[in-house]
């Protein structure tokens, strides 16, 4: 039997035909509150289970909350995750590489990293059109199931600044959607 989609499940759950939505979906879905509205990301603990169980820890501390998104390229992806705004900052905490085969097409959400496969941190990127040049060679921990067009919404970069963004959008908020107010 085919499982529901996270969205069917959460859709579901507010319309009261299931009762309440299933533990375990909310502890893999992220809300990511923006200027536009919100981003549902389901994370995926069967790809790279270390970078989703870190996202979720940072997301739970605030760490998320405010942060820029300090460099996006149309027609590519849109990088948040340092505090700093600069792209040089982050948690402090690197997580070894969980490639997997999954293809980094729009709405994929991927570790960024430095050029050593092991330096990820806390900066991630979510792809705006596929990019099949980042397949296998960054980690993949979750896609966007809702909100594009939120996405699309975000503040681009200057394409002679490799898309750094001057006065960026935020995350509002960001937050596992099992800790969220129901």
């Amino acid at each position: 039997m085919r499982r529901p989609s996270p969205i069917a499940v959460l859709l579901a759950a507010l319309l009261g035909a299931l009762g309440p939505a299933n533990e375990e979906d909310l502890e893999t879905m992220l809300y990511l509150d923006l200027k536009d509205g919100r981003v549902v990301v389901e994370m995926r603990p069967d790809l790279a289970p270390h970078h989703v169980a870190r996202i979720e820890e940072l997301a739970r501390e605030g760490f998320y909350d405010g942060v820029p998104f300090h460099r996006v390229i149309e027609g590519f992806m849109a990088q948040t995750g340092d505090p700093t705004g600069t792209g040089r900052g982050a948690s402090g905490q690197t997580i070894a590489a969980e490639f997997s085969d999954e293809p980094h097409v729009r709405g994929t959400v991927s570790m960024a990293r430095a050029p050593d496969p092991d330096s990820a941190d806390s900066q991630f990127f979510i792809v705006l059109a596929a990019a099949p040049h980042l397949d296998g060679q960054y980690t993949v921990w979750g896609r966007v199931v809702e909100g594009m067009e939120h996405v699309d919404a975000i503040k681009r970069g200057s394409p002679a600044r490799n898309g750094t963004v001057s006065e960026p959008d935020v995350i509002l908020r960001m937050q596992v959607a099992a800790d969220a107010p129901s």
